[in-house]
């Protein structure tokens, strides 16, 4: 099991929109507004590394609202 959580700032406005897109992905195990630095904390989950690597990179980051991302891989 792989697992990651990302931060997410979004355009102003948006981050329903975008918790709602995300959630509608299996992998996404849970998706928050969040005050303060960054909008949205998202809870990313696969089965191997590599499927880990693929839904950040062309799944979540590639979304059309998200500005930047920061992403911490669970150890």
């Amino acid at each position: 099991m792989a697992s990651a959580y990302l931060l997410l700032n979004v355009e102003t406005g948006t981050e329903e929109e975008v918790i709602n897109h995300l959630k509608t992905h299996q992998e996404v195990k849970e998706a928050w507004m969040v005050y303060r630095v960054y909008d949205i904390i998202v809870g990313v989950e696969t089965e191997t590394m590599e499927e880990l690597k693929n839904v950040i990179s062309w799944t979540i980051r590639r979304l059309d609202r998200i500005r930047s991302t920061m992403t911490m891989i669970v150890v």
